[in-house]
């Protein structure tokens, strides 16, 4: 069994694409132990106490410096797999290495476009409409110590079309993304990566 923790900060709709992956049986042998958030009242925890999942709330205007450790310390020994489903705070620091490529983000632009720091939600979406690009769309990626640098596992294209916005965008790659994270998921239960450097070989 892949027990797994979801870190979460908003709506959790990559989380409800986790847990329905799961439901119809197409995520065996995994389990969802813990979703933890860094922001109180998000509906993501909702998502969570519905299907009777652990939820634990770290807010991180209280925790601060400290958010890391603490879900170091809930997570250490307890989960084989930790995945950022819209995640804002930066994981650092030694879960990193206690957890090294076994830490996954979804991020919604064709890395290395449009990442880093400060780009997150609609501003990753409305960058890409002003830079003019014809393609956007996610990335699977391992996570470590720099924002979104990680080695690439899955990138799933969306075309822009010329009349795009940003929230119609948005609402396109976010059906690739709810397919990309259980896909990425699915693989890893099944021993389906290997890491090579920055190379991520992957078997189906």
């Amino acid at each position: 069994m892949l027990k797994i923790a979801v870190l979460v900060s908003g709506g959790g709709s990559n989380l409800q694409s986790i847990i329905d992956s799961i439901s119809a049986g197409e995520l065996k042998n995994v389990e969802i132990e813990y979703v933890i958030s860094d922001r109180e009242g998000v509906f993501a925890l909702e998502r969570a106490k519905k299907y009777g999942i652990n939820t634990i709330t770290l807010d991180r205007n209280k925790y601060k410096n400290n958010l890391n450790a603490e879900i170091h310390n809930i997570l250490s020994g307890k989960v084989d797999l930790i995945v950022l489903a819209g995640f804002l705070s930066i994981i650092k620091g030694p879960i990193l290495e206690e957890f090294r490529h076994k830490i996954i983000n979804i991020h919604p632009s064709l890395i290395p476009s449009f990442c880093g720091k400060g780009m997150y939600g609609l501003k990753v979406h409305e960058a890409a409409i002003n830079y003019g690009v014809k393609v956007s769309g996610c990335t699977v990626h391992f996570v470590e110590e720099d924002t979104d640098t990680g080695a690439i596992i899955l990138q799933s294209v969306v075309e822009v079309l010329v009349n795009d916005t940003k929230e119609t965008l948005q609402q396109r790659i976010l059906v690739e993304e709810h397919k990309a994270l259980p896909r990425t998921i699915k693989l890893f239960a099944e021993g389906n990566i290997k890491v090579n450097g920055r190379q991520v070989i992957v078997k189906e």
